[in-house]
């Protein structure tokens, strides 16, 4: 005569949080496997830039920025929070795009024992850990190269807010990212990064702060709908806050907003064509 033992089934939360780590932990087995290609693609631009403006203009006399600063400081917050943007943007945009438009792809995963709502979730936080490591990376390039004299002035002036503004940027991005990828047809998401997002790095006070552009209201207004810019302000405040720059009400209330605001519009817009 057998005995069966029946064990008690896991907690359908206890089994959500295992399926969500699990796939975190696949996201970053991924990012670990093509971690050298990635830092290399996300630190060449930065590092060209910099290169230019921090160490060849001073040598040819032309190394000051608005208000007389040099470029080495002006750039700092620029490029870490486009890089940022940019990757975290692309980290759940292309990958997305495949999955949506690729065969039986993103059916496998809603297949997990989550909601879809879980599944967006894990995508959006996966986007925001490589956005968080791109900026990582960018920092040392953008501090460290520049000509002899001409280093930037970088202190930390606030480190809550800062965090705040890494989080909080970071996860607009992901969620602007997630929205754009279920929103727009697959073909024209190369054109999309081609034509909206270098104007909006151009224009997004990566080279310069917001207030340099109070000689023309219209674009300093303008401005205001390109997300990168309440990154770049954000990152400008406590990074160099000698420098002037968007007042911090401003860049905080619109960083919080539209995270929450896009995470929501990114996770019903996810659900209804995971659904479909």
């Amino acid at each position: 005569m057998t005995t069966t033992v029946l064990t008690k089934a896991p907690p359908a939360r206890s089994r959500a949080l295992h399926t969500f780590a699990a796939m975190m932990a696949r996201d970053a087995r991924v990012l670990r496997r093509n971690f050298v290609m990635s830092a290399v693609r996300i630190i060449i631009q930065p590092l060209l830039f910099v290169f230019v403006f921090a160490y060849v203009l001073p040598k040819v006399g032309g190394g000051a920025g608005p208000g007389g600063e040099a470029f080495s400081t002006i750039m700092v917050p620029g490029l870490v929070g486009s890089s940022m943007v940019l990757q975290a943007m692309a980290a759940v945009t292309f990958p997305l795009v495949m999955e949506l438009s690729g065969p039986g792809a993103i059916e496998d995963r809603a297949l997990a024992p989550v909601s879809v709502r879980v599944l967006g979730l894990q995508k959006i936080l996966s986007a925001v850990v490589e956005g968080l490591v791109a900026g990582i990376l960018v920092f040392p390039v953008v501090l460290l190269v520049h000509a002899q004299g001409q280093g930037p002035a970088v202190e930390v002036a606030n480190w809550p807010m800062l965090v705040f503004v890494l989080l909080a940027g970071a996860v607009l991005a992901s969620a602007i990212g997630m929205y754009l990828a279920t929103r727009i047809d697959p073909r024209q998401i190369q054109v999309l990064f081609t034509l909206v997002m270098f104007p909006a790095m151009m224009l997004g006070c990566v080279y310069f702060p917001w207030t340099a552009l109070e000689g023309t209201p219209w674009l300093q207004i303008a401005v205001l709908f390109n997300p990168m810019v309440y990154m770049n302000e954000g990152l400008r405040a406590v990074l160099t806050p000698q420098i002037d720059h968007m007042p911090s009400w401003a860049f905080l209330l619109a960083l919080a907003v539209g995270a929450a605001g896009f995470v929501w519009l990114a996770m019903r817009s996810f659900a209804r064509r995971v659904m479909q």
